[in-house]
């Protein structure tokens, strides 16, 4: 008897449950048939027809309820022998279930619901271990949907009965909202995500108290939803309004803080499976032959990228959930720590890096003896230990992460985090984990800003930083700013990947008004405010000195806006010019910890880096792009270029914020600009044109007398005018156009190996922002990005669809203006280009349609592109729609009318195969008769004369197929023109069948 049960390969011994479950049902299936035998089975008769009952309702779905009756007649234990056997088919069979037994299993769960079974609370748990985190097949969000369902509907019941499995519910779909929400763009997971956001939000606003019992976990996974707004609501109420929840023993986030998370939690997000594997590796795999036990779990777990947010969990359920026995421990078996520094290692994705971390010392921040265990914090203290000296890079990593964590996850509740983490240190080495944190202030290769750090933690003494201008830090994925206090600004996760900020900048939570953001004129007291100087010394006092800019920074923007660009000024040329022979990691700062110090502090003053143009207040007295914080940074990356800026841009832009866009906005106005001033030598303006005043080009302006500041001061920003027209020539406006669109080219080129992102689709993304900003300088746009990134730009579908569809038809005629003079390109001269954007261009609207064969018009006719080779692929590429083709056949008449009659083109147009367009190539030689008949006859002759030598013309035994329309317009021309056009044609007729066919039919009327 084959199984109906599971899939089973031929190479694959017999599984006992399944057959056991089958041998069952065989023997007693004539029992299992209504009617029922009314006779009371022995106990090992009752566990048989068990068996054979949940095998008929498995495998035979049209009987299921006939089944289920007959279980509910003859059940005695409640259910539980039942369930239990429901379980182990979960647990070790699920994978291998045939979808229709899959489907039952759903069904036959909900019923054990509905009558209480015993153990029906560990079969929901089995069956949400099954749903595999960042795992986006149809059969996955299958099993979830279908989980959530139930959960749902049987909402009453399982709160009456198994209120604790609603809690594992909630933990397992926060976790998985996480994941289905980077998937904006598939439409099948809508549904999805609404149950599941409708199942957590109830919960969360109904049921808090079950919530409760989550642990300190709850605010991790939450920390992930921020930006959806049901959860941005009940953050809102989780850090300000904590009685909305009316719980009377909840009263502060705090208390959720010291709430340790049971361990059961972490294997919900661990299959079964995955579970045994990582259990084997960390209890019988001897450090040093782990590899190939490695390589084998991550092809088998890990082999998709999206299934890198699985790494999280793995580094929770190996702190919280695996603590091995001593002889483990003193064994050669790898420890925990190495695997996590594997995990760690493996891992592509910044965003799920960081949220690896943040998994491995969440219990670090919230650390108290009397409830937590040692073993949750051994693995990431070990870790940094054991990498001194050979991995250096991971102990410093991992201990700057940990010190932004302590400065920055919950400022009103600092000294919870001070106290949890200095616990943590003080436990570990009482208790032998490690002998003494010596280890890693002594050591040399340690920063010295983090060795100081650490001293200062261990020995109780907090910074001297001002309490209200520190970040509120938070963990979300939204892009906008949250307004609420908030317990972490860096957010760890994201659906692009992504890390973002997110900021409280009034303590009422309603967020704060953006019209403060103008920089005022310098006054006396700025101008006489000189900072310190860091870029000379040891690199200890550089980077002491560092630290204290940064320190003062959001002092001096509450005081003065411009003194705090002048500070933020001399952060960026310090730390790029501090000690450039050693790495960032060895001097203190990070780009990353400077790029979030900074982004927050000017936050908090109520300006936000990077924010899109469109954002911005219009009642705000001052330029942007001229006098802010974002300009400051993009003037000294396009003057600088160095690295150490860029790896800041990269972090901002993993932000959320449109770093990209505002560098291309900021190069394309340099050029506007530039070319309203006449600067621009390929545009050949006349030296003597009249140029228009400093006023009309602030941001050259601006930005040329920058430059100059920047070249004679050391590297640094004059935020004063300065009067720089005098310096200005065509040359010198040239070199820093190229600069500012080789400074946006090298920051794509960095994204893109960042993100996996194609560096055009990059382009396009920040052209659409761009498009949205400033209508002004859209007709300058395209010379832009055609000119200067014409490698990324020409012949882009995406680009060119932007272009016909969003510019007027004032600014597009300019553009077919520029296009003749050749002073850009649009499509380049590859011909397969050009028939691929055709192609792209038939789904397009008319109106695109029109404007885009307008400029290829412009482009071909003045350009060297076989026009003839274009027109046959078009014609020749199968049949033709008159619907879906009438504006492109329109558009190569026109552009056939303003080429000239070349031998090669007019041979193609005789050559033309007849389709529903049949007068086509007539009507292309009827107009070059009337605009160029000597070079059309020149050009005809010279195709009829290869014609007559076959030896230099492709033909086969049908011979030489001549287009039908053309063929009668030219017989119908020389005739009026009474040249005898039969008789001339006749010499050509040998081997030419449409040729001969004509002539008949001519002859015989």
């Amino acid at each position: 008897m084959a199984s109906k049960l599971i899939q089973k390969g031929t190479h694959e011994a017999e599984n006992p449950i399944e057959a056991s479950l089958r041998e069952a049902f065989r023997l007693l299936e004539p029992q299992l048939r209504p009617p029922f035998p009314l006779t009371i089975p022995t106990p090992e008769e009752y566990l048989n027809l068990n068996r054979a009952i949940l095998y008929g309702i498995l495998c035979e779905p049209h009987f299921a309820n006939i089944h289920i009756k007959h279980l509910h007649g003859k059940v005695t234990d409640g259910y539980s022998f039942f369930t239990s056997m429901l379980i182990k088919i979960v647990n070790e069979l699920y994978s291998k279930l045939f979808e229709s037994a899959k489907v039952q299993l759903i069904w036959i769960t909900s019923e054990m619901v509905y009558v209480s079974a015993i153990g029906i609370d560990g079969l929901l748990v089995a069956l949400l271990r099954q749903i595999v985190g960042g795992d986006f097949s149809e059969g996955n969000l299958w099993l979830s949907s279908e989980l959530v369902h139930l959960f749902l509907v049987k909402w009453d019941c399982l709160l009456l009965e198994e209120p604790l499995v609603l809690t594992n519910a909630l933990y397992t779909f926060l976790r998985l909202l996480a994941d289905h929400y980077s998937l904006s763009n598939y439409s099948k997971i809508g549904a999805l995500k609404r149950m599941e956001i409708d199942f957590c939000v109830r919960m969360l606003r109904e049921q808090f108290h079950l919530c409760l019992k989550i642990g300190r976990d709850l605010v991790r996974l939450l920390q992930d939803l921020v930006h959806i707004p049901e959860f941005r609501a009940i953050w809102k109420d989780l850090l300000l309004n904590p009685g909305e929840f009316k719980v009377n023993e909840f009263s502060d986030i705090s208390q959720l803080y010291r709430s340790r998370t049971s361990s059961r939690y972490f294997l919900l997000r661990i299959t079964p499976d995955m579970e045994s594997q990582l259990r084997f590796l960390l209890t019988h795999v001897k450090l040093g032959s782990q590899k190939r036990y490695q390589a084998w779990f991550v092809r088998k777990f890990l082999c998709m990228p999206e299934r890198e947010t699985l790494l999280t969990d793995i580094v929770r359920f190996i702190c919280c959930s695996h603590h091995p026995p001593n002889e483990i421990i003193q064994s050669a078996v790898i420890p925990r720590w190495a695997v996590m520094g594997w995990l760690l290692k493996s891992c592509r994705k910044n965003y799920v890096e960081a949220n690896m971390k943040l998994a491995l010392f969440y219990d670090w921040l919230f650390f108290d003896e009397r409830v937590d265990n040692i073993m949750n914090i051994e693995p990431a203290v070990l870790l940094m230990v054991n990498s001194i000296p050979k991995y250096i890079d991971m102990t410093h990593t991992l201990l700057e992460f940990l010190f932004l964590l302590v400065d920055s996850y919950d400022i009103e509740r600092n000294g919870v985090i001070i106290q949890g983490v200095s616990s943590a240190f003080s436990i570990l080495v009482r208790r032998g984990v490690v002998h003494s944190v010596d280890v890693l202030i002594s050591c040399e290769l340690l920063s010295p800003f983090l060795k100081e750090k650490l001293g200062r933690l261990l020995s109780g003494t907090k910074e001297s930083v001002s309490r209200e201008l520190q970040p509120a830090l938070f963990l979300g994925h939204s892009v906008q700013s949250l307004s609420v206090p908030s317990p972490l600004s860096v957010e760890f996760q994201t659906k692009q990947g992504e890390l973002r900020v997110y900021t409280c900048t009034s303590k009422d939570g309603l967020g704060t008004n953006l019209n403060d953001v103008s920089i005022p004129i310098l006054d006396a007291q700025a101008a006489s405010y000189s900072p310190l100087d860091v870029s000379h010394g040891t690199a200890e006092s550089q980077s002491d000195a560092l630290e204290n800019l940064v320190q003062k920074l959001g002092e001096t923007i509450k005081n003065s806006n411009m003194m705090g660009l002048q500070v933020l000024d001399n952060i960026l040329v310090s730390f790029v010019n501090l000690n450039r022979q050693r790495p960032a990691s060895e001097i203190g700062f990070s780009p990353e910890v400077l790029s979030c110090k900074i982004a927050n502090e000017f936050e908090l003053s109520g300006y936000k880096l990077f924010a899109p143009l469109e954002s911005l207040p219009n009642g705000q007295n001052c330029d942007d792009e001229i006098q802010s914080a974002t300009a400051l940074i993009i003037r000294i990356f396009i003057f600088s270029k160095q690295e150490r800026v860029q790896d800041m841009l990269l972090f901002w832009s993993r932000n959320g914020s449109q770093v990209g866009a505002r560098l291309l906005s900021y190069a394309i106005r340099l050029a506007y600009e530039a070319h309203l001033g006449g600067y621009l030598g390929n545009l050949k303006v006349k030296s003597n044109s009249v140029k228009v005043s400093d006023s009309g080009m602030p941001l050259l302006t601006f930005h040329v007398g920058q430059y100059f500041c920047f070249i004679s001061g050391r590297g640094k920003e004059s935020l004063e005018p300065v009067n720089s027209s005098s310096k200005m020539d065509n040359d010198l406006v040239a070199k820093l156009l190229d600069g500012g669109f080789a400074a946006y080219r090298c920051f794509l080129e960095t994204l893109h190996k960042d993100s996996g992102t194609s560096v055009a689709k990059l382009l396009f993304s920040d052209l659409m922002s761009c498009f949205k900003w400033d209508r002004r300088r859209l007709k300058f746009l395209p010379y832009s990005i055609f000119y200067y990134l014409s490698d990324l730009s020409i012949g882009n579908d995406d680009i060119m669809r932007l272009l016909v569809g969003q510019l007027n038809h004032a600014d597009l005629l300019d553009m077919q203006f520029e296009i003749g003079l050749k002073f850009f390109s649009i499509f380049g001269e590859s011909t397969e280009t050009i028939s691929h954007l055709i192609r792209s261009s038939f789904t397009w609207g008319s109106v695109e349609q029109h404007n885009f064969w307008g400029l290829i018009r412009s482009e071909l006719a003045v350009s060297k592109v076989q026009v003839e080779k274009v027109i046959l692929e078009f014609f020749c590429a199968g049949v033709l729609d008159q619907n879906v083709n009438s504006i492109a056949v329109g558009g190569l008449l026109a552009l056939c009318s303003c080429r000239a009659p070349t031998p090669e083109l007019v041979g193609a147009i005789m050559l033309l195969p007849n389709n529903r367009f049949q007068d086509f190539a007539g009507t292309v030689l009827a107009t070059w008769a009337v605009s160029n008949a000597t070079m059309l006859f020149d050009s005809l002759a010279d195709f009829l004369e290869k014609l007559e030598n076959r030896d230099s013309i492709l033909s086969n035994s049908g011979g030489i197929v001549i287009n039908g329309s053309a063929l009668l317009w030219l017989i119908n021309y020389l005739d009026a023109k009474e040249m005898k056009g039969i008789n001339i044609l006749r010499s050509f007729s040998i081997n030419i069948p449409d040729i001969k066919s004509m002539l008949s039919c001519d002859n015989g009327g």
